[in-house]
C-alpha cells in the first residue's frame, strides 16, 4: 500500500503539503496511473469555465482564466509550496524551497520591469501592487505565517488541494472565506483609526533598472543566506515525489521545484499583460463570504470596506466578472487535471477533529491577515516584490516570523514539524 492509503486507512487525510510529503517515494518510483474519467471531467470544466466568463465578461477576462488554468497545472506539478518551505528553513534549516522562491522572484522582476515600464498591456495600462508599509501589514503578514502553519497550506495551495482532491483542505478555504469576512467588518479600526504607513516603490525611488538590482541583489543575499544556514545546521536531504520519464512528464509530472519557479515568473508577467494587474487570490474570499450574507439578508454593501469605490463595484458585479475569482476557479480546476494525469487525485472523507478545527483556525487567521496586509503569500509577498514595492519584502520576512509561531503551535492540531533526520519535501 502507498503512504497515501495508510495515511488514509488511519484517518489521516489533512494539509496536502504534507500528505504531499508523505507520499513522496523514491525517485525512481513511477507516477501512478492517469484517472482518465477525472480528466475528462476536469477538462469539460475548464471548458465550462472559460465559456461562462467569456459570456459573462468578454475575450480578456476567458484568457485570464486560462492563465488561472494554467497555474494550477504548474503549482500542482512542480509542487510548489509556499507554507512548506519556510516550515522547512524554520524547522531544519533547509532552503532549496526558499532559494526556488527567489529564483521565481528573479524571473518575475525581469518581466515586470519590462511591462511595467513599457506599458504594454492588452487591455487597461498594467499596475503592481504597491501598498502601504504600516501596522496593518506587519500584524496581517505574522498572522498570516502563524495561519499557514497551522492551516497547513497557504492561499494558492489551498486552492490546488482543493482542485487535487483533498476534500479536507476545503474547511481551511471555509476558514479563509470567514477570516476575510471578519476582517472586512474591522475595516475602519485598520485602516482608518490607525494612522496610515507610507507607500515606497523602490521603482520611484530607483527606476526600473535599479530597482531591478537592487531587488536581484536582495534575492542573492537571501539565496547566499539559506547556505550558510544549511552549513551550520545540516539540514535533511529533500526527497523527489514519484514522476513520469520523458515527454510525458510535462502532461503527468512531477516537475523539478526550480521548473515550475520559472514557469511561475513568467505566468504572474502573463497575468499582468492579460488583466492589468499582477497575479491575487484572496480578495476573491472576501467576495464570495460577502456574497453569501448578502444572499442571507445581510446588509454587507453598507459595510465602509465596501464602501470603498473599488471594492463596491467588485460586490456589485458578478463573479465570473472579478479577476481575482476567475484566478482562484482557474487553479482549482487546473490542478484537478493536473492530479488527475498524474494519478494522484484522491478525496478523502475522514479527518481527525484536532486536524480539522486547525484548518479551520489557520483559515481564519490566513484570510484576517490577508486583508490586513492587503495580499498573502502570493498578492502582497509573490506580486508585491515583483512589482517592486517594499511591503512586498516586508510581508516575506513578517510571515517568516509568523510561521516560526505557527510551528510551536502545530503539535496542539496533532501536526508534526520535520526533524532533522526526517527526508522531507
Amino acid at each position: 500500500m502507498s503512504v497515501i492509503g495508510e495515511l488514509v486507512g488511519r484517518g489521516i487525510t489533512r494539509v496536502p503539503r504534507e500528505l504531499e510529503c508523505a507520499a513522496r517515494r523514491p525517485a525512481a518510483e513511477p507516477a501512478a496511473p492517469a484517472k482518465r474519467v477525472v480528466v475528462v471531467v476536469g477538462l469539460v470544466l475548464a471548458v465550462v469555465l472559460i465559456a461562462a466568463v467569456y459570456r459573462t465578461a468578454g475575450g480578456l477576462m476567458a484568457t485570464t482564466g486560462v492563465l488561472g488554468l494554467l497555474l494550477g497545472f504548474t503549482l500542482f506539478h512542480s509542487r510548489f509550496g509556499f507554507t512548506s518551505a519556510w516550515r522547512q528553513l524554520v524547522a531544519v534549516g533547509q532552503g532549496v524551497a526558499l532559494r526556488a522562491h527567489m529564483l521565481m522572484l528573479a524571473v518575475a522582476c525581469v518581466l515586470f520591469a519590462v511591462v511595467l515600464a513599457g506599458g504594454f498591456g492588452l487591455g487597461a495600462t498594467p499596475s503592481g501592487f504597491v501598498n502601504p508599509v504600516g501596522i496593518p501589514l506587519v500584524v496581517g503578514a505574522f498572522v498570516f505565517g502563524m495561519g499557514m502553519q497551522v492551516g497547513g497550506s497557504c492561499a494558492s495551495g489551498t486552492l490546488f488541494a482543493v482542485g487535487s482532491g483533498q476534500s479536507a483542505i476545503v474547511l481551511t478555504l471555509f476558514g479563509f472565506i470567514v477570516g476575510s469576512v471578519l476582517a472586512a467588518a474591522h475595516h475602519v479600526f485598520w485602516f482608518v483609526t490607525l494612522p496610515a504607513g507610507p507607500v515606497i516603490s523602490l521603482a520611484e525611488l530607483f527606476g526600473y533598472p535599479g530597482a531591478l538590482m537592487v531587488s536581484l541583489t536582495v534575492m542573492g543575499l537571501v539565496v547566499a543566506a539559506t547556505y550558510l544556514v544549511a552549513r551550520r545546521r545540516n539540514p535533511p536531504p529533500v526527497a523527489d515525489p514519484p514522476t513520469a520519464r520523458g515527454l510525458a512528464r510535462v502532461w503527468r509530472g512531477s516537475w523539478p521545484i526550480w521548473v515550475g519557479a520559472v514557469v511561475l515568473g513568467v505566468l504572474n508577467a502573463a497575468v499582468l499583460v492579460v488583466s492589468g494587474k499582477p497575479w491575487g487570490v484572496t480578495s476573491a474570499f472576501g467576495l464570495w463570504g460577502a456574497k453569501i450574507l448578502g444572499g442571507l439578508g445581510v446588509d454587507v454593501a453598507g459595510w465602509a470596506f465596501w464602501q470603498v469605490p473599488a471594492n463596491a463595484a467588485q460586490l456589485a458585479g458578478p463573479v465570473l466578472a472579478d479577476r481575482v475569482s476567475v484566478l482562484d476557479f482557474g487553479i482549482i480546476v487546473g490542478a484537478l487535471v493536473a492530479s488527475a494525469a498524474g494519478g494522484a487525485f484522491v478525496l478523502h472523507r475522514r479527518i481527525p477533529w484536532r486536524l480539522a478545527l486547525g484548518a479551520v483556525l489557520g483559515g481564519v487567521a490566513m484570510g484576517y491577515g490577508a486583508r490586513l496586509a492587503s495580499g498573502c503569500n502570493i498578492g502582497a509577498y509573490f506580486s508585491g516584490v515583483a512589482s517592486f514595492s517594499l511591503h512586498g519584502w516586508i510581508w516575506g520576512v513578517t510571515a517568516l516570523a509568523g510561521a516560526g509561531a505557527g510551528l510551536w503551535l502545530r503539535p496542539l492540531f496533532g501536526l508534526s514539524n520535520p526533524k532533522p533526520t526526517d527526508s522531507i519535501c
